[in-house]
Parts: structure tokens; C-alpha cells; sequence
């Protein structure tokens, strides 16, 4: 196993962390996450073990599960999803595909660039002030506080400010052991193209590095090109891609 394929793995396992709401359930060796929030990562299923059941049924059950929840069922494919066909098996069933995204890594933290400092915002007021930029709503911003207060591993928001306390970009951190996530990264959009955002992940990196984290990773729409070479910049490099499936046309209206 290559470096890189050892470190996206790893990226997969601590980025299921990192997500962790506190509506979980497993069935059959898939993980069923029930978050009523905006995040698609923490209502969906992962589908982590092949398990014994027919796909029939344990498609069944956990639809039932998420009618419960009053939610659509999303089913996240990944290279490592299990069985290793279900992505073709759920397309023949007639079930679309949608939000594709990719886990890019950085393999090293060394040689980081200077950076001004951050300023660090509790998890509620991340949730609300993240959330009123984007437009959310109430629902999701308090889904995004909630699971950011019980996740397994602490999430830390952090603001870049300027000079004038003006908030210029902000962003989050998850550390694990010592591979850290950049999570909900956003520039105000009259912030935007003044290179924020490039100072902003270059500090989280180097605080995360200060915590002691020595590598990283981060999800990114897969059609967001400008983000994308943003992160490469940052000497990210592309290490997998994943979707989201499902067959209620709800699933892919937000």
C-alpha cells in the first residue's frame, strides 16, 4: 500500500469522526447517521461492512429507519464502500447519483508559511455565525451546533479578523491523533479573491501542526475548481473522490 492510498484511508476513518452526530444506528454493518442538518456526511448511510442481508432488505430497513427520522435515504459511496459493487448494484436499481465531492491530503506539515493569528470561536457561535452566511437555516444551524458538541473529537472553530476586527474568513479544525480535518472553510463573499482563505487554512494547518498533527485532509466539492486550486496551493493532492445515492428526488433538493 502506497503512502498516499495508506493516508486516504486513514483521511476516511478520521473524517467518519470527525462527522459523528449524536443520531446513530448500525445495521447490518452499515452505519445509519440521522442528523436533521444541512451536512449530507451526518444523514446518511455509510455503508462501512458487506453484512449478511440481501441488499433488498437491508435497503428496506434502513429506509425505514430514515422515514422514521423524517429524512431521505442517502446511501455515500466511497472506494472502500462494502459490498464492492453496491454503487453499480444501486444504479441498476434506478437509484441517481448526485453531490460528488473529493478528499484531497496533505502527506507532511512541515514548511508551513508565516501566518497572522486566529482568533477562536466556541462551537455554537461557529454553528450560528457559519450558518447565517450561508443562509441556513434555524433547523441546521442548531443540527450543526448539536453535533459539533457531541462529536468524538472536538471540533475548534477559528476567525481570521482584520485589521479593523472585520471578519475576513473562518474555518474549523477536527485533530485526531496526529492527522487533523479542515472543516466548513468560508470567506464572506465581499471577502472574496484577496487570498483569505489561503491565509486562513496556511494558520489552521500550522495550529493543528502546534497540536501536533503532522498530517492532513479536507473534503471539497468536486466541480469547485477554485477551491480546489486553493488547497493544491497548500500542497494538498487529490487522494479519492465519493457520492451520495438515492432514489427519493428529496435527497439532492438542498
Amino acid at each position: 500500500m502506497t503512502q498516499l492510498s495508506a493516508l486516504a484511508r486513514r483521511a476516511e476513518a478520521a473524517g467518519l469522526n470527525a462527522s459523528a452526530p449524536p443520531q446513530e444506528a448500525e445495521i447490518d454493518g452499515w452505519l445509519l447517521r440521522l442528523s436533521p442538518g444541512k451536512a449530507k456526511r451526518s444523514r446518511c448511510v455509510n455503508a462501512l461492512a458487506e453484512g449478511r442481508l440481501p441488499l433488498n432488505q437491508l435497503l428496506e430497513r434502513c429506509g425505514q429507519v430514515f422515514a422514521k427520522s423524517g429524512l431521505p435515504l442517502i446511501i455515500r459511496i466511497t472506494p472502500f464502500s462494502q459490498p464492492a459493487d453496491l454503487d453499480q448494484r444501486l444504479q441498476n436499481l434506478g437509484w441517481f447519483e448526485f453531490d460528488w465531492a473529493d478528499v484531497m491530503v496533505r502527506t507532511t506539515l512541515d514548511e508551513l508559511p508565516s501566518t497572522p493569528g486566529l482568533r477562536a470561536m466556541d462551537g455554537d457561535r461557529y454553528a450560528a455565525t457559519v450558518g447565517q452566511l450561508r443562509g441556513s437555516s434555524q433547523v441546521a444551524i442548531e443540527a450543526h451546533a448539536e453535533r459539533m458538541r457531541h462529536a468524538p473529537r472536538p471540533y475548534q472553530g477559528f476567525i481570521l479578523e482584520g485589521a479593523a476586527g472585520e471578519l475576513l474568513a473562518l474555518g474549523q479544525i477536527v485533530v485526531e491523533d496526529d492527522i487533523v480535518g479542515l472543516f466548513d472553510i468560508f470567506t464572506p463573499p465581499e471577502q472574496r479573491g484577496q487570498g483569505h482563505a489561503l491565509t486562513l487554512c496556511a494558520a489552521l494547518l500550522k495550529e493543528a501542526r502546534r497540536q501536533g498533527a503532522y498530517q492532513a485532509y479536507l473534503q471539497v466539492g468536486t466541480d469547485n475548481a477554485v477551491a480546489k486550486r486553493l488547497y493544491a496551493r497548500l500542497g494538498f493532492e487529490f487522494a479519492y473522490r465519493y457520492h451520495y445515492r438515492s432514489k427519493d428526488p428529496a435527497a439532492a433538493a438542498d
